[in-house]
């Protein structure tokens, strides 16, 4: 139904001095009593029209500064206001909050309609989750599927990849918090945290360990059983080797990835007994009596 010819600020009931506030308030309250879903009277539907209007061309300063100096003919070729029905008014975004649309007011039209305008909430992404998953030095080496428990509350299974790292993420998808309106959940990243191990440090792809062999198998030489992250292994330790020197097992240290893995580095440990037996306290005697070693001479 095309809007009335009619001052629009007449249709507002403002003066034509009226402030941009005052212009706005008196909209809100006719946008509110004229709207269709909440006036049933038969020239409910003009009357909204028409304060529609007037508020799109009174709001704008560009709009109301021609309306005011050209009246009814301010949009050019010559027709009035009423001229171009609710047509003009079809770019217009109608609010009633701090713009111009019903966003601040949909509560009141929920409440008078019962919730039949209530709009479907737009369906969004559940926001992601993190926990942390304490694996041991093998776990993380190994992989393999495990079962976690959060919090006592769910239990998922978990695939571990092998090789994962300190502070790497692994992600569960859709296992995070729900969505809203039917969106979809998001994801859980459990945060490996890797225990420290009692025998070996890793350093990148490189495992580290001591080795600890008695006095007479590091200065004679001996083939010595090392424990590696996941079986035994034969060390053979040269005849002279001091504390501190460094064998290599190649192939023993963690995964890298392609089937490769880093090395296993074995400090050697030299380890005296606590408690010498009386025949060893005399073969070390006799030892010290024909040795003519200096330990110190280098220093």
């Amino acid at each position: 139904m095309p809007v009335a010819a009619r001052d629009y600020y007449e249709a507002l009931g403002v003066p034509r001095g009226a402030s941009s506030e005052e212009i706005r308030g008196a909209y809100r309250k006719l946008a509110r009593r004229y709207h269709p879903d909440v006036n049933k009277d038969a020239d409910a539907e003009e009357r909204f029209q028409e304060v529609s209007e007037a508020y799109e061309v009174l709001s704008d300063p560009e709009k109301r500064e021609r309306y005011d100096r050209l009246g009814p003919n301010w949009r050019g070729g010559g027709s009035g206001p009423g001229g171009q029905g609710f047509g003009g008014f079809d770019d217009v975004e109608v609010e009633f909050g701090e713009g111009t649309g019903f966003g601040e007011y949909s509560d009141l039209f929920e409440g008078l309609f019962g919730g039949s305008r209530r709009r479907a909430p737009r369906p969004r992404r559940g926001p992601d989750l993190e926990a942390e998953l304490e694996l041991s030095l093998e776990e993380a080496a190994n992989g393999g599927k495990r079962w976690v428990s959060l919090a006592g509350e769910r239990s998922y299974e978990v695939t571990i990849p092998p090789g994962v790292r300190d502070g790497q993420r692994i992600r569960l998808a859709g296992e995070g918090a729900q969505g809203n309106g039917g969106g979809p959940g998001g994801d859980l990243f459990l945060r490996v945290r890797l225990r420290q191990h009692p025998r070996l440090r890793l350093d990148g792809d490189d495992l580290y360990t001591d080795l600890p062999v008695s006095p007479w198998e590091a200065a004679l030489g001996e083939t010595v059983e090392l424990m590696t992250l996941n079986s035994r292994a034969q060390v053979k330790v040269p005849a002279g080797s001091s504390c501190g020197r460094r064998l290599r097992l190649r192939g023993e240290g963690y995964p890298r990835g392609g089937g490769h893995r880093g090395d296993l580095y074995a400090t050697v440990k030299i380890v005296v007994p606590e408690k010498l037996s009386r025949a060893e306290r005399k073969a070390f005697k006799e030892l010290a009596e024909v040795s003519k070693f200096d330990p110190r001479a280098s220093r």
